[in-house]
C-alpha cells in the first residue's frame, strides 16, 4: 500500500474504546552540545478489535485520518506486557 511509515512503540493507555495511546522512544544528537537525548512523542492509534493493553510493545502504520487525532492503526502486537502476580489471602472468620 505505498511507503507508509511504521514505528514501534508502547502502549500507555487504554482507556478509549478501539483507541490506544502508543508513546515512540527515539535518541537522537543535540545540534550544539552533542549530547545523545531521548525524544519521546505520543500518537493515538485505531486498534480494531480492542487486543491491546498497557505495557504492550506494539507495531503502528500511517493510515487516513481516521478522527479528529488519529492517523495511525495497529498492525501487529510483537510483546505482550507481563502483569505482576498477585496472591489472592482468603478471609478466614
Amino acid at each position: 500500500m505505498g511507503n507508509r511509515r511504521q514505528y514501534t512503540g508502547e502502549v500507555i493507555s487504554d482507556k478509549m474504546q478501539k483507541t490506544r495511546i502508543v508513546e515512540i522512544v527515539r535518541m537522537a544528537k543535540h545540534p550544539k552540545y552533542q549530547k545523545i537525548v531521548k525524544k519521546t512523542v505520543k500518537f493515538k492509534v485505531h486498534d480494531e478489535k480492542n487486543e491491546s493493553k498497557t505495557g504492550d510493545l506494539v507495531i503502528i502504520e500511517e493510515t487516513r485520518p481516521l478522527s479528529k487525532d488519529k492517523r495511525y492503526k495497529l498492525i501487529k502486537i510483537t510483546k505482550t506486557a507481563q502483569l505482576p502476580h498477585v496472591a489472592i489471602k482468603e478471609n478466614k472468620i
